[in-house]
């Protein structure tokens, strides 16, 4: 399966400040357009990565979510890497830590995210910046249909929507096979951050897939 995302202004809501997780540098004034899909790129080790309008990679995906490990990287396009999605294969519910770089030191985690809604076509995640240790409220929610791919990310229980996606078909990408989404990122939000959520929400659908089969 492969993915387009664009990233845009939209319709933004007023935020009062800045919402910054992963780093300021992805933290933008303006509309960043991207685009993703497995039939566009020659990903050999996963099937989630981004690029440019213009086709050059930004960030995949690298690694075996299901290995011993739990592990997937989340590299730029020059093979930096960015982000580590560790997934707690025992834990009850879903559950995916987030740490900086390659690590997965306690120091270096930066959110964790945990799937609340099991059903076949609704999706929902709480999640939790590393600041906030009791967990009792979650920091930001992601809810909708990911099979649709139809998911917004709130902050907190709030109405504020920070990042949506939405299924977009055009006939070109059709023609190729290339499924296209649509990811509306306002300004002034950590735009990796939100690839991050996406890319824990592919692995998701893709899990749903293989247990299907």
């Amino acid at each position: 399966m492969g993915f387009a995302f664009e990233v845009s202004s939209g319709s933004p809501q007023q935020l009062s400040k800045p919402i910054c997780v992963v780093s300021h540098q992805f933290v933008s004034p303006n509309p960043i357009h991207m685009l993703s899909g497995k039939k566009l790129l020659a990903l050999s080790d996963g099937n989630f990565g981004v690029t440019d309008v213009n086709g050059n990679l930004m960030f995949k995906l690298k690694g075996k979510l299901l290995s011993v490990r739990g592990r997937r990287l989340l590299v730029d396009g020059a093979g930096n890497r960015i982000l580590t999605l560790h997934k707690k294969l025992t834990s009850a519910r879903k559950r995916w830590q987030c740490y900086r770089g390659d690590s997965t030191d306690p120091r270096d985690h930066v959110f964790s995210a945990k799937q609340v809604n099991r059903t076949q076509f609704k999706t929902s995640l709480d999640v939790f910046l590393a600041s906030n240790r009791t967990q009792d409220v979650a920091d930001f929610t992601v809810k909708g249909n990911w099979f649709e791919k139809r998911c917004t990310i709130y902050v907190g229980e709030s109405t504020t929507i920070i990042a949506e996606i939405n299924k977009k078909q055009t006939n070109q990408l059709m023609a190729f096979g290339v499924d296209n989404y649509t990811i509306t990122v306002y300004p002034n939000v950590d735009y990796v951050f939100v690839v991050a959520l996406t890319a824990i929400l592919n692995e998701i659908n893709d899990e749903k897939d293989d247990d299907e089969k």
